[in-house]
C-alpha cells in the first residue's frame, strides 16, 4: 500500500498510541518525583524549621539545575537518541528522588534537588522528540497533549500517594516509594521503546502513515549558534519563559496557597467538608488540567483536519488558552475554597493547552533531529523563569504575606506570551538549515 493510500485510509495500526501511553507514564513519574516536596512542604517545613526563603532556595536549586540540564540535554538527546537518553535520565532521577528521604538540612535538600533537576531535564525534550519520530504532523498536537496530561496525572497522584504514605509511615517513606516507581517505568521503557524504523511490532502500513509528511532530516545536528539565529527558536524561548513560571507556581506553592488563603489543612480534621483538606483540592485542580491538556491538543488538530492552516489553528488555540487564564488575577481573593479550586483549575487547564501547542509548534517548524535541541533551549528559559517566580514568591510572602502580586502575573502571562509568539513568527514556516 502506498503512502497516499495509507493517508486516505486513515492509517493502519495503533502501536504509535501505545508509545504515546509509554511517554505519558514517563512524564507522570517525572512529575510525581518533582512535585512531592511541594505537597509535603507544610509537614517538612514544620519538622525542619524552614523559613519561606529556605523553601524558595530549595525550589530555586531545582529550577537552576533543571534549566542548566535542559541547555545540554536537548542536543545530547539529538545525538544519542531518545531510547538511551531517557533510560539514563530515568535511572538517575529515580535515585535522586529516593535520596530526599535521607536529607536532614537545607543544604542536603538543595543537593538532592540539583541532581533531580539535572536528570529530569531530559523528560520533556525526549518525549516531544519521540512524538515527532512516531507521529505525522496532523496527530502531533494530540500526541503531545496526551503525554503532557501525564504531568497533570503525576501532580494529581502525588497528594494521594504522598499524603497517604506520609500519614502512615512518615514523609521519608513517601520519597522512597516514588523513587521506586521510576524504576518500574524504566523497565517498561527498555522493554517496549524503539525507533519506528527498527521496531518489530510496527506494521509497514503504520510506518508509512508515520512518515507521510516526508519530512527532511537536517544533514548535521543543530547547533545552539544556528538555533539562536532563528525566530522559530525565539518564539519557543519566549513562550516558555513567560508561562512556565506560572506552572511552577502551581507545582511548588499550591498547597501553601490553599493553606494561607483558604485555611485548608493537609490532613483531614473533623467534619469540615472535603474541600477543607488540600489533597482533594489538588486532585480537582489537576483533573481540570488534564482536560485542558488533551482538549488543547485535540482542538488544534481538529481545526487542521477541518482545513485550517497550521498557523491559524495553533494560534487560535493559544488565544483561547490565554483568555481562559485571565480569571487567575482574582484568585487570591476567592470567597471560598470551591471558587479558588475552580479558578486555579481553569488556569492549569489553560496552561496545559498552551503548552501542548507550543511544544507541537517546534515539530511543525524543525526537522525531527533538531526538535530536542530547541525544546531544551525553551525549557531552560522556562526553568530560569521558574527561578524568578520562586524567589519573587518567597520574598513576597516573607515581606507581605500576600499572593496578590504573584497571581496577577499568572493571569496575564499567557496573553504576554502569545503577543511575543505572534511578533516572532507571524506566519509559521519551516526553518531552513544549512
Amino acid at each position: 500500500m502506498g503512502t497516499r493510500q495509507v493517508v486516505e485510509s486513515g492509517g493502519s495500526g495503533r502501536y504509535r498510541w501505545g508509545i504515546c501511553a509509554l511517554l505519558f507514564f514517563v512524564i507522570t513519574v517525572n512529575y510525581i518525583d518533582r512535585q512531592i516536596i511541594g505537597v509535603l512542604k507544610p509537614v517538612i517545613e514544620d519538622e525542619m524549621g524552614w523559613s519561606e526563603v529556605d523553601y524558595g532556595n530549595i525550589v530555586t536549586a531545582f529550577q537552576a539545575s533543571y534549566g542548566i540540564g535542559l541547555l545540554v540535554v536537548g542536543r545530547l538527546l539529538d545525538r544519542i537518541g531518545t531510547r538511551k537518553g531517557i533510560a539514563i535520565a530515568l535511572a538517575v532521577w529515580s535515585l535522586a528522588a529516593a535520596f530526599h528521604a535521607g536529607a536532614r538540612t537545607v543544604l542536603q535538600f538543595i543537593l538532592a534537588r540539583i541532581v533531580l533537576g539535572l536528570a529530569e531535564s531530559a523528560a520533556y525534550p525526549g518525549a516531544v522528540k519521540s512524538v515527532a519520530e512516531w507521529f505525522p504532523r496532523r496527530e502531533r498536537a494530540l500526541g503531545v497533549g496526551i503525554l503532557n496530561a501525564g504531568a497533570n496525572v503525576g501532580v494529581l497522584l502525588t497528594p494521594i500517594i504522598a499524603i497517604g504514605i506520609a500519614g502512615t509511615w512518615g514523609w521519608q517513606a513517601a520519597f522512597l516509594v516514588t523513587g521506586l516507581l521510576g524504576f518500574v517505568v524504566l523497565w517498561a521503557w527498555l522493554r517496549f521503546f524503539r525507533q519506528p524504523a527498527d521496531h518489530p511490532a510496527l506494521s509497514e502500513t503504520e510506518r508509512a502513515w508515520i512518515d507521510q509528511d516526508n519530512e527532511p532530516t537536517a544533514a548535521t545536528l543543530l547547533t545552539w549558534r544556528q538555533a539562536i539565529r532563528q525566530p522559530q527558536t525565539w518564539f519557543f524561548i519566549c513562550g516558555k519563559f513567560f508561562t512556565d513560571p506560572v506552572w511552577y507556581l502551581f507545582l511548588f506553592w499550591l498547597p501553601d496557597f490553599f493553606a494561607k488563603t483558604q485555611g485548608m489543612e493537609l490532613f483531614p480534621k473533623g467534619e469540615s467538608g472535603i474541600l477543607a483538606t488540600i489533597g482533594p483540592a489538588l486532585i480537582a485542580v489537576y483533573l481540570l488540567a488534564d482536560v485542558g491538556s488533551i482538549a488543547g491538543g485535540w482542538m488544534s488538530s481538529h481545526l487542521i483536519a477541518r482545513g485550517w492552516s497550521v498557523n491559524r489553528a495553533r494560534k487560535t488555540t493559544l488565544l483561547a488558552a490565554a483568555v481562559l487564564a485571565l480569571p487567575l488575577v482574582t484568585v487570591a481573593s476567592a470567597p471560598n475554597p470551591l471558587v479558588a479550586v475552580l479558578l486555579i483549575g481553569l488556569g492549569t487547564a489553560a496552561h496545559q493547552a498552551f503548552s501542548s501547542n507550543i511544544f507541537t509548534m517546534i515539530t511543525d517548524m524543525y526537522p525531527r533531529n533538531a526538535v530536542a535541541t530547541v525544546a531544551g533551549m525553551g525549557g531552560a528559559a522556562g526553568a530560569f523563569g521558574g527561578i524568578l517566580i520562586a524567589q519573587a514568591t518567597g520574598w513576597t510572602l516573607e515581606l507581605t504575606g500576600s499572593y496578590v502580586p504573584i497571581v496577577l502575573y499568572a493571569g496575564l502571562a499567557y496573553g504576554i506570551a502569545l503577543a511575543a509568539i505572534h511578533l516572532l513568527v507571524p506566519r509559521m514556516e519551516p526553518v531552513r538549515l544549512t
